[in-house]
Order: structure tokens, then C-alpha cells, then sequence
């Protein structure tokens, strides 16, 4: 009695320590989702943060739209599609020989009389050489054409995300690069002064946007508002173009643009220093 009672405290305790815990299928899911492999006919310095798909090399969408599109025909033509071309063209040119010969036949019964005599076969018309190569040329240039047709109606894939500052800048991310982007380019444009403006005695000011990409390079440099001096406006534009390239952005600026714009007045001023102001 004593080991029954033992055993079945044991078995009774086992059962009430025992605790059933559901499993969450979403940790034995792959995290990693799979991605479309594409070929492009471009390429860019930076890589994107959110790849849409994987290609042969680096493409940060660049174009003249927001939607999801890709180029119409970014390869040239097939073998498949030069060889459909091809025997279009063979099977029109066999066409018009025997048209040729339908109207050779009928042109050879004119008379009851010239049937009875005993005639020779006909001589069978020449049939003139199919140029292959000649054929192939032409398939490609159409297939090239085409795909050139393709690529003016839809240039490039995604347009990048801009962003435009001024001299007041108020998020913190872009304050802190526009303020060390204009500390760096004083600095350039102090230690290369334009002599001609120094001779001359030339000062002024001139309003500039610079579009930087997020690796740092120059994407483009406008002037706004010319200091009507041509040494000044291209000193200038030298200037910032010497300076670069610049810091890449920050992870939070990389989440929010792609290329940013900054603009900024910029003074020769008499003492022959270059001044960034608002």
C-alpha cells in the first residue's frame, strides 16, 4: 500500500508539472524573402537601401517617375525574334517569285495553234539570291530600333527621392551636414581665392543650389542668382566643385532622400574671403 501511495504521488506530480506552450510558426519562417534577379542597362555609384530586385550591377532608380517600372527593352534582340524576322522575309519573297511565274504561264498561252507544236519547257526564270547575311542586318537594326523606341518612351525605372534645404534648416540631420558642408567649402574657397577677383578688385555675391548625391558626390551645381561677374560666378562654381566630394549621408538621411539640394549666398568679400550666408 505504501508504494502505490508513493507512485501515485509521483505520477500525480508529474502530471501537474508538466505545462503545453504553443509554438509561434512565424520563427521557423525565413526572414529573408526571396528577390526577383533582373538585368539593367545602367548603373549608378551608390547602391539603394531597399533593393527591389538583384541585378548585375549597382542601380539607384534614377528617371522621370515614382511608380515601379522598368525599361521595355533593355537587351537587344533575341536569336529567337531575328529568326521570326528572317523568315517573314523569305516567305514574302517566295510569294512574289510565284507571282512572276503565274504571270510567265500566262503569257504562254496565246493561241490554240502554238499548243499543237511540239514546244520546249519554258525556260524557268532566274530566281535571284536571298542574302541571308543582308536579312540578318536588317532584323537587328529593327529589334535595336525598337528597343531605342522603348527606352525614349520609358527612361529608367524609379525617379530618387529629393530633398531641398535652405539656409534655414530646422530637422537636425540636414542641419548638422548642411553646417559642416558650408564650414568645408569656406575653407576650400579661402585657401583658393580667385586671383583675378584679388587683382581686380572684384567682391559680390551670388546665390548657388548644389545637389549632392548620398555618397557624397556632386550631382549638379546651379546659379540662382549671378553676382554679374563672371569671374566671381565661375570662381565660385570651381570652388565648390574643388571641395568635393563630400561626407556620405547618414543612415536617417539616407531614409529620407537621395540627393540633396542645398542653397546657399555665398560673398567675395573685401577682405578676400568667402563667406556663406543666408
Amino acid at each position: 500500500m505504501a508504494l502505490a501511495l508513493l507512485a501515485s504521488a509521483a505520477v500525480h506530480g508529474m502530471v501537474l508539472s508538466t505545462h503545453f506552450v504553443q509554438v509561434n510558426p512565424r520563427l521557423f519562417e525565413d526572414p529573408n524573402l526571396p528577390m526577383e534577379v533582373v538585368l539593367v542597362n545602367a548603373k549608378s555609384a551608390e547602391s539603394p537601401l531597399e533593393p527591389d530586385a538583384l541585378a548585375q550591377v549597382n542601380l539607384a532608380g534614377g528617371g522621370n517617375t515614382d511608380e515601379d517600372r522598368r525599361l521595355k527593352s533593355p537587351l537587344p534582340a533575341s536569336p529567337k525574334s531575328q529568326t521570326g524576322s528572317e523568315e517573314a522575309a523569305l516567305q514574302s519573297r517566295v510569294s512574289d517569285l510565284e507571282q512572276q511565274a503565274r504571270a510567265l504561264l500566262s503569257q504562254l498561252k496565246p493561241n490554240a495553234a502554238m499548243q499543237n507544236q511540239p514546244q520546249t519547257a519554258p525556260p524557268t526564270p532566274e530566281q535571284p539570291a536571298i542574302d541571308t547575311s543582308q536579312l540578318n542586318q536588317q532584323a537587328r537594326e529593327m529589334a535595336q530600333l525598337q528597343a531605342r523606341i522603348s527606352q525614349q518612351w520609358d527612361e529608367y525605372q524609379k525617379r530618387p527621392k529629393r530633398a531641398f534645404v535652405g539656409a534655414n534648416v530646422k530637422e537636425y540631420s540636414f542641419a548638422r551636414y548642411v553646417e559642416d558642408w558650408v564650414t568645408k567649402v569656406e575653407r576650400v574657397g579661402n585657401v583658393n581665392y580667385p586671383d583675378a577677383a584679388r587683382r581686380q578688385g572684384i567682391y559680390g555675391s551670388l546665390k548657388l543650389t548644389v545637389s549632392i548625391y548620398a555618397n557624397g558626390r556632386i550631382e549638379a551645381v546651379e546659379i540662382d542668382r549671378s553676382s554679374s561677374s563672371k569671374v566671381l560666378d565661375a570662381a565660385a562654381v570651381r570652388i565648390v566643385e574643388l571641395a568635393a566630394p563630400y561626407a556620405t549621408f547618414p543612415d536617417d538621411m539616407r531614409q529620407k532622400a537621395d540627393i540633396l539640394s542645398i542653397t546657399r549666398t555665398w560673398t567675395f568679400t573685401r577682405s578676400d574671403q568667402l563667406v556663406g550666408t543666408d
